[in-house]
């Protein structure tokens, strides 16, 4: 009998503690089998800081920690396209940085980031267009912009994960494809996800053709789910700040048996390709928002998380995708023996 396609377990680890100090963070991954976590908003013993914020000692001390608990980087979770297009008052608090100056320090910082923690992975977003206009009209910006984060992510060695989500340019599955197909770079790639669609008032059936725009491009998945409190209307802006919703892989309305069940049999050929740019393997990130979500992060909790990677294993067990969790075995290896 044949493998089954198999796919590689991480999450966005500040999720899982409550006060997002880096032990608790680890200690909560390790309890619940992960080897990966994506790296965003961490305590060091200098507060609360973003990734782009750490200093040197601080990358230091989480390195060293990683090896006490036995974890990796999948990715870097920078904020990395979550800035204004144009400089335009437009009722929001979302910055403008002159692309210029983002691009030869930000997008910098963010690589730097990426070799330091040995991933070779940038999460990303395509940026703010201003509130009430239409996205598609500013499309040729966006995809100038990123074609010139993808060309400075490749000539580190590291790849640029566009990933979706409401109020950016890129908030639809089309939108995002188009943008790809545009900047046609080897560097960049697209990052699906159910519940930043479903959150914005679309349907299950949307969420699955906006899949399928997507799928193509997909270098890998944000997880998490999300259930609508009354009949899906949907909505122009979103107030991130807002969203209660979020629900365990499982139990959500965006098919997640159905879409993974098809992103099943593009799994090996996709493992092969991410393999030519030295990533390990296809990641599923889990980034539940289980006790809520915003602009710029979310919160689950050492339990919330337990229960969202337990509803994302029953998921895909039920579809035939292989993973794995820490066994005896590595507990083993760990120790010598």
């Amino acid at each position: 009998m044949a493998d089954k396609p198999s796919v590689i377990l991480s999450g966005f680890a500040d999720e899982s503690a409550n006060q997002k100090t880096a032990v608790q963070q680890f200690c909560a991954f390790a309890a619940m089998g992960l080897q990966y976590y994506s790296l965003r908003f961490i305590d060091v013993g200098e507060g609360i800081k973003n990734v782009m914020k750490l200093t040197k000692k601080e990358i230091q001390d989480i390195r060293h920690l990683e090896d006490e608990y036995g974890l990796n980087v999948s990715s870097i979770g920078s904020p990395i396209g979550k800035v204004k297009l144009v400089d335009k008052e437009d009722g929001t608090k979302n910055a403008f940085i002159p692309f210029k100056k983002y691009l030869a320090e930000d997008v910098k910082k963010a690589c730097e980031l990426a070799h330091a923690f040995e991933t070779k992975l940038i999460r990303g977003f395509s940026f703010y267009h201003p509130k009430g206009e239409d996205p598609k009209n500013y499309i040729s910006q966006a995809v100038d912009q990123l074609g010139k984060i993808a060309e400075a992510c490749h000539r580190s060695d590291l790849t640029f994960g566009l990933e979706i989500e409401a109020n950016l340019v890129g908030q639809t599955g089309e939108l995002l494809a188009e943008i790809q197909k545009q900047v046609k770079h080897p560097a960049m790639m697209l990052i699906f996800d159910a519940a930043n669609i479903l959150c914005q008032g679309y349907t299950t059936l949307d969420v699955y053709n906006q899949y399928l725009a997507m799928k193509p491009y997909i270098g890998w998945m944000h997880i998490k789910d999300y259930r609508h409190p009354s009949p899906p209307k949907r909505v122009g802006h979103v107030d991130e700040e807002a969203i209660k919703n979020f629900v365990p892989a499982d139990l959500g309305q965006s098919a997640n048996e159905l879409i993974l069940r098809d992103f099943r049999d593009a799994v090996p050929a996709l493992t092969k390709k991410l393999a030519k740019r030295g990533i390990p393997g296809v990641f599923l990130d889990l980034e539940p928002h289980v006790k809520g979500g915003g602009q710029f992060g979310g919160f689950s909790g050492p339990d919330g998380m337990g229960v969202a990677l337990r509803g994302l294993c029953k998921v895909l067990d039920f579809v035939g995708l292989d993973y794995h969790l820490r066994d005896f075995d590595d507990i083993r290896a760990a120790r010598g023996f």
